[in-house]
């Protein structure tokens, strides 16, 4: 550890910065954000003779007197310089050279080992092309959408689009959110066949080889068909590997061949300009056409993941040579999207010269369309702070036999370079703080434990018809219950009415003269608000049966959750991408968490409090996750910093902690209370078995001023 104070200038200001050196880069970045608000990927930081300081600077020795600039705010003779200057360092003249000396020798060596086998390409190309014609048929398409919740989707779209804090969306940023829930949706509802189940007793089976395809398995495309002994009955079970994706919806089983075919016909059917994708090296998936992005977009049904082309190359290890993108107007070459290797992937390229290539390729499209448009370039991300996962769809025996397999530990998208995230959960304190008239007015009509649960457990129940009901026009009629407990409910409704309006909800009389449940502003808001209620709920019942008894000297915390924090922004050590971001921790539901791919080792996070208000902090409370028990936090120290960030106090300590069973709340007191602080700090310095896992993962962190 090096403790350093700096002296950051920006603008006309100055600014004195105590900084740990042991925190790394980000967490400089975050000081000075709040400091000048000039966001940490905008930020310029000039340290002696206007040398740039960046994450391979040697924080230890760097100037004592640095200065800030905002990217934005850089005259445009200096932003062409430091361009030139990084463009100079990632290739010099001669990585340049040796670069095209390597395509070059790739091409002339193609001359010597190319069999200009134009067959063998038309052959691997051509079932295909056939295949995505397919995709255009009406009837096709109709079947494709009968078989998707579109309702269910499209507010899972929105949903997170509104977790985002983005409540009118346009319809490009619609589209694009409902494309990205259909390939979830997709990922959970088609099945992976390693050795496909005993068709008569359900038991495991083993290969026998193939078969010959009978008629009714040809009539959909199924020139082969695998055949499996069952190990208990000796059964043989036929698995027809269908091309046709009329039949796939049906059987909603296979593998990659299966799962592209039958998911590009869905990106069709719902008016995506798609493209199915050959790769030579025997793996099939999907590309549409992003209008938000402005390109296309690589999404990988097998895998649920999107937009990552180099997972191939980078994640699975693969070692590409032919990539092919087949859509209904042409057929194109695009390896070079999907490499960062062009060189040694075209050494590998030896079925057919390039030229003789392109010139098949032309026969093809030109036999599908008259005209060529311009194609448009698919992106590639090239963040060294990534990490692309290994394979994960088959079984395991299987993915390493093909060289694609990576430990389970390792095996995820990650990022080591977390950007600041604001937290959209106003909604969460609303619903925490609306509890207490209804607790209030508990005690007062109904002392009893069991009576308080059963009667929460009525509201439970409006609210799940609620949450069944279609999720723009939600409206139920209450029910009289007959019981003491559903009097008592009746008697105290309208102690409910600040918790309905922190779902978006309100009561009005309904048509007969009963109390109905609707909807009062946006159902979006009422959609990402209902998981909460629930869980809290959940909570409430819980702590309202570990009370000794139920009466006003128990209306305090934790059973009362009032003060929560919220709206802040977060900064992480590192996070999943993309259902482990830092912001999980914040959003209120069990349906999520943080995960810090590295974080066993030691890991942070910070939130730094809405509009900079300095607050006392009092307590809090963490929520194990779903699951991996080992990754549970064990050790953390809390502290709080006056000043954005410059520096810390410390608030409290915990040491040997345990988590007892998924999405357990354990409640801390803060132990050194009084400090106001705008920003807060939580150090993770042990996980509860290091020795099983490298991550670190907490379902929820709730803070309370």
């Amino acid at each position: 550890m090096v403790a350093r104070r700096l002296a950051v200038s920006h603008n006309d200001d100055t600014f004195d910065v105590d900084y740990d050196t042991d925190d790394g880069f980000e967490v400089l970045k975050y000081q000075l954000f709040s400091l000048t608000s000039v966001p940490p990927d905008q930020q310029k930081i000039l340290g002696r003779d206007d040398q740039i300081v960046s994450d391979k600077s040697d924080l230890a020795s760097i100037s004592d007197k640095l200065r800030l600039v905002s990217i934005d705010e850089v005259e445009e003779e200096i932003v062409a310089e430091e361009k030139e200057k990084l463009e100079n360092l990632a290739m010099s003249d001669e990585e340049l050279a040796r670069l095209i000396q390597a395509e070059e020798e790739a091409l002339m060596m193609q001359h010597f080992v190319s069999r200009e086998s134009k067959e063998q390409v038309e052959q691997r190309i051509q079932p295909y092309v056939n295949q995505v014609q397919m995709y255009e048929d009406p009837h096709r398409q109709e079947m494709a959408r009968k078989t998707v919740p579109v309702d269910k989707l499209e507010e899972k779209a929105l949903i997170s689009l509104g977790r985002e804090g983005n409540y009118k969306p346009t319809k490009v940023e619609q589209d694009n959110a409902f494309l990205l829930q259909l390939l979830f949706w997709f990922k959970q509802s088609f099945r992976w066949v390693n050795s496909p189940p005993c068709d008569s007793c359900g038991n495991d089976t083993r290969s026998q080889g193939m078969g010959v395809a009978n008629s009714s398995e040809t009539l959909y495309g199924a020139s082969r068909v695998e055949l499996y002994r069952c190990n208990s009955c000796s059964n043989i079970t036929r698995f027809p590997r269908y091309n046709d994706p009329l039949k796939l919806l049906e059987t909603r089983k296979g593998r990659c061949g299966e799962w592209a075919n039958c998911f590009t016909l869905y990106c069709r059917a719902f008016g995506y300009d798609s493209r199915l994708i050959l790769d030579f090296t025997d793996h099939v998936w999907t590309e549409c056409f992003s209008p938000s992005l402005g390109r296309w977009m690589h999404l990988d049904p097998c895998e649920g993941i999107y937009d990552n082309p180099l997972l191939y190359e980078k994640g699975w290890k693969k070692s590409l040579n032919y990539v092919f993108a087949i859509a209904k107007d042409g057929v194109h070459d695009v390896t070079k999207r999907y490499t960062r290797k062009w060189p040694e992937v075209l050494s590998q390229r030896n079925i057919i010269s390039e030229p003789s290539l392109v010139a098949v390729l032309s026969d093809i499209t030109r036999e599908l369309r008259k005209t060529l448009s311009a194609e448009q370039e698919l992106h590639r991300k090239d963040d060294s702070s990534v990490s692309l996962p290994g394979r994960l769809s088959g079984d395991k025996e299987w993915r390493i036999a093909r060289s694609e397999f990576v430990s389970d530990e390792k095996n995820s998208l990650s990022s080591s370079s977390c950007p600041v995230r604001k937290c959209i959960d106003d909604h969460v304190t609303n619903i925490y703080s609306a509890f207490s008239p209804v607790l209030s007015k508990l005690i007062e009509y109904s002392p009893s434990k069991k009576a308080a649960a059963e009667i929460l457990e009525i509201f439970r129940k409006i609210l799940v018809d609620l949450k069944n009901s279609p999720f723009r026009t939600r409206r139920i009629s209450v029910k009289s219950v007959s019981s003491s407990s559903g009097d008592i409910f009746s008697k105290m409704l309208a102690s409910f009415d600040q918790l309905l309006d922190a779902l978006s909800l309100k009561s009005e009389l309904g048509v007969n003269g009963s109390i109905d449940i609707c909807l009062a502003s946006d159902p979006v808001k009422t959609s990402i608000a209902l998981p909460v209620v629930f869980h809290a709920l959940d909570d409430v019942i819980y702590n309202i049966g570990q009370c000794a008894r139920l009466d006003s000297r128990t209306l305090s915390w934790p059973l009362l959750k009032l003060n929560r924090l919220c709206s802040g922004l977060v900064l992480a050590s590192g996070e999943e991408l993309p259902f482990g971001i830092a912001t999980c921790a914040f959003d209120g539901t069990r349906m999520s968490k943080w995960e810090e791919p590295n974080g066993a080792a030691g890991c942070w996070i910070i939130y730094q409090v809405a509009d900079n208000r300095m607050v006392e902090l009092v307590a809090y409370e963490f929520m194990s996750a779903n699951d991996a028990p080992e990754r549970d936090p064990k050790d953390w120290v809390l502290e709080g910093s006056e000043n954005g960030g410059s520096s810390w106090h410390l608030l409290d300590k915990r040491t040997s902690q345990m988590f007892d069973k998924r999405f357990q709340r354990k409640a801390f007191t803060v132990s050194s209370p009084g400090y106001l602080s705008n920003a807060f700090r939580f150090r993770f310095l042990a996980v509860r078995d290091k020795n099983a896992t490298s991550r670190f993962q907490i379902g929820s962190i709730d803070l309370f001023a």
